[in-house]
């Protein structure tokens, strides 16, 4: 759908993934699956308290135990890095922080938090020397609700923590590690333009990104010091900078070889054993491997914030939006470091509004420290945004679709957090949405239809890419991202398009950080885009200079030639009267006309064009047991060109399976002692595939006119819409709005029988 666009040979089909084979035949190599001959076993002992300050930790039994070779705890590591926050992943990165949350120091911040970590000769002997560890433990009080963490007298995380942006400076320490703001022209005048305002207060919680494989990796140290890192991640240089930063050594020594990863979703962005690994192989001069086991990955590594949002909405009888308002409270987890800043960025974007005021605050809380999750921050503030907008509609008696694109953002539109947008989709959403069957189908008793939208900007970076072409006319790309969602496809498919053969003569390599340039992590649905950009000017290198070989061949000018289908022709007439030369031919004389055929790019990518979808939901609620069903999902979305359109539907339809356990099901339960009571998937509930139907998906497709093929990013949209669509779909099935998610049964249940809700119809 969309505008009409240009057909390519292999940009825009289908063909087989080239992992496919290598991963339904157990041929992939995963983080776990790497053994080195006289490897150790790393193993970690965790803190079994929210808040408590260590006053001692005595090893001696554990290091005298037959069979370990390294014990180490906070310090044995050098002394954190300042507390300076640096660009290094999805969200800043403050390494004096990292590096305390690998291994705690003077106090566990959280139910999980690493204490100390032993190297052993079996898996056995180290859980045995972990529980042989003593650590004299002061308790502290923790605090775990974000609105509870930002009273005055809340539990401290940090003494030294003073809430930045605001002034004058406060003199006291908080749990508020930053406030922010971001204003377009005059709320209260916007205000007073209203004939409807509504204000709502909502809550969500954490939730994991519920990823199979666990963290794992291999360290292996060399006698000259150099630190060798096999492990699944969304960024090999990203590791790589990160154990330099926390291990205090020079970047050059540190080698990360990526692996197959089994899910990340923006919860491999970061690290959390890999130091503590390279250090114990440091110590022990052997490999030593360590595994998260899901209760760790649960308890000690980062799901997404949990949030507390007050959404404040006006406008007039006709539906035109005057004003809009949030403020928004993230939970960081242990240390600083929400994607407060996206959620503000985020919250109100999909629309043209003239007066519009978002108000972040980062909380720290005695949880495990935050990572990114799919659109970070975003979900959180568009949630409420969303169900106010649809309360809006019903206020005015407004087709729910018809209000949002009365309000759409269009090309030329200033979002509110700065940029002027270029050609956008997201009125083809709302149109492609308005006009698809779903929206008009009949609705059964006990049943409601809701719609919501969702906005991510999408971003670029640093990518390098090589394209070598093969003796035998194949072609081999080396990139650095690791593939987490079709990206070797996308990029055989774009390299195949610009040298003109075959997808399948197209071998692709995700290389280590030493056989390759920089590039930024896979994260923020940026590896097509500019990842693809430069396997493309790569790729155009190669193409130049196979039509400079041919130059040679025909002893002619290399500006006569030209390249067309993967052959190279005389630019016309003038430049001489010679067969096309297809590229296995250039190839195959490459040794007579110069040695090896390449291209290469280095590029920091700007230009990413953002992403709107508009999804709808029907659910059936059961009135006894407050059970809601999905009973028919569809998800519109503005792709810019799908590249490879069965990825780009699958990463539709895994969006919205997330999206729906965050609204129904999914939350971490702490105890009163601030304990995880769910750390596994039999307690923490994701959604199978019985409690979905098979999910619709429309990709409508405005190219982005930034990328030579349309790419625009689509990983991170379609798990924004997910939570209000749901809960407007049960609003419209009860009657009933409910702001607290999950929307478990017992929500649902206590909400009808607070005489809430309407009758069975």
């Amino acid at each position: 759908m969309g505008k009409e666009t240009q057909e390519f040979k292999w940009v825009g089909k289908r063909p087989i993934r080239p992992d496919g084979v290598d991963k339904v035949t157990g041929r992939a190599k995963f983080g776990a699956d790497m053994h080195l001959p006289g490897m150790l076993i790393g193993r970690v002992l965790r803190s079994p308290h929210a808040h408590a300050r260590i006053r001692s930790i005595d090893t001696t039994k554990a290091v005298s135990l037959p069979g370990v070779k390294a014990v180490v705890t906070g310090s044995d590591f050098p002394p954190p890095p300042p507390p300076v926050w640096e660009a290094a992943g999805e969200v800043p990165v403050n390494f004096r922080d990292l590096a305390r949350n690998v291994m705690a120091r003077d106090k566990a911040l959280y139910d999980g938090h690493a204490v100390a970590a032993v190297a052993a000769t079996s898996a056995a002997i180290a859980e045995e020397a972990v529980d042989l560890i003593e650590v004299d433990y002061e308790v502290l009080p923790h605090v775990i609700d974000v609105k509870a963490a930002m009273k005055p007298d809340a539990p401290l995380l940090h003494d030294d923590l003073f809430t930045d942006g605001v002034s004058p400076k406060p003199d006291k320490p908080s749990n508020i590690a930053k406030r922010m703001e971001f204003v377009l022209g005059d709320i209260e005048a916007g205000f007073s333009k209203a004939d409807v305002v509504i204000e709502r207060e909502f809550t969500t919680k954490p939730v994991h990104q519920g990823y199979i494989e666990p963290h794992a990796c291999v360290a292996d140290s060399s006698e000259d010091g150099r630190l060798f890192i096999h492990c699944s991640s969304q960024g090999q240089f990203m590791v790589r900078q990160f154990c330099a930063r926390v291990l205090d050594v020079e970047i050059s020594k540190v080698t990360v070889v990526p692996a197959e990863i089994g899910g990340g979703f923006g919860g491999k962005t970061t690290v959390y054993i890999e130091p503590t690994a390279g250090l114990l192989s440091r110590r022990t001069g052997r490999p030593v491997k360590m595994v998260m086991s899901r209760t760790e990955v649960f308890r000690a590594s980062g799901p997404t914030s949990g949030g507390a949002t007050k959404i404040k909405i006006g406008a007039t009888k006709d539906g035109t939006i005057t004003a809009a308002q949030a403020t928004l409270a993230y939970q960081a987890g242990a240390f600083p470091g929400s994607p407060i800043g996206p959620g503000c960025m985020c919250a109100f974007a999909p629309y043209n509004i003239g007066n519009v005021n978002v108000v972040g605050h980062d909380v720290v809380v005695n949880r495990p420290k935050v990572a990114a999750y799919r659109a970070p921050g975003a979900p959180i503030s568009e949630f409420g945004v969303e169900c106010v907008i649809d309360e809006i509609a019903e206020e005015l008696s407004i087709d729910p679709i018809a209000l949002r694109e009365k309000n759409a953002a269009r090309q030329g539109t200033k979002a509110y957090y700065g940029p002027t947008f270029g050609p956008i989709g997201f009125v083809d959403t709302l149109e492609a949405a308005k006009q698809h069957p779903h929206y008009s189908a009949p609705l059964k008793e006990n049943q409601g239809r809701g719609v919501a939208s969702g906005f991510w900007f999408n971003i670029g970076g640093d990518s390098t890419a090589s394209v070598h072409i093969n003796e035998d006319g194949t072609a081999t790309v080396m990139e650095g991202n690791p593939d987490i969602g079709g990206s070797r496809a996308s990029l055989a498919q774009m390299a195949a398009e610009v040298l003109g053969i075959d997808y399948d003569k197209i071998r692709i390599t995700v290389a280590d950080t030493s056989s390759i340039g920089y590039n930024f992590l896979t994260g923020g649905s940026r590896v097509t885009f500019a990842s693809g950009k430069a396997v493309i000017e790569a790729a155009n290198g190669a193409v130049s200079e196979l039509c400079s070989r041919a130059a040679k061949l025909w002893e002619i000018d290399p500006d006569a030639v030209e390249w067309v289908d993967g052959e190279a022709r005389p630019a016309g007439k003038n430049a001489g009267d010679f067969e096309p030369m297809p590229l296995s031919t250039i190839a195959g004389a490459s040794g007579k006309t110069g040695g090896p055929i390449s291209g290469h790019a280095s590029l920091n990518v700007k230009g990413a064009g953002p992403g709107f979808g508009t999804h709808i939901c029907d659910v059936e609620v059961d009135r006894e047991t407050g059970r809601v069903s999905i009973v028919r999902y569809t998800a519109v979305q503005d792709v810019g060109r799908a590249i490879h359109p069965g990825y780009v539907e699958g990463q539709l339809q895994g969006g919205v399976a997330q999206g729906v356990g965050w609204a129904l099901n999914e939350e971490y339960i702490y105890d009163k002692e601030g304990r995880l009571d769910n750390p596994g998937f039999l307690d923490y509930r994701v959604p199978v595939a019985s409690d979905l139907p098979m999910i619709d998906t429309v990709l409508v497709e405005v190219p982005n006119p930034n990328h030579p093929y349309g790419v625009r990013g689509v990983g991170e949209v379609p798990i924004i819409p997910p939570m209000a669509a749901v809960a407007n779909a049960i609003s419209d099935a009860l009657g009933v709005r409910l702001k607290d998610l999950p929307m478990s049964p017992p929500k649902v249940l206590a909400s009808l029988s607070n005489g809430g809700g309407r009758a069975p119809s």
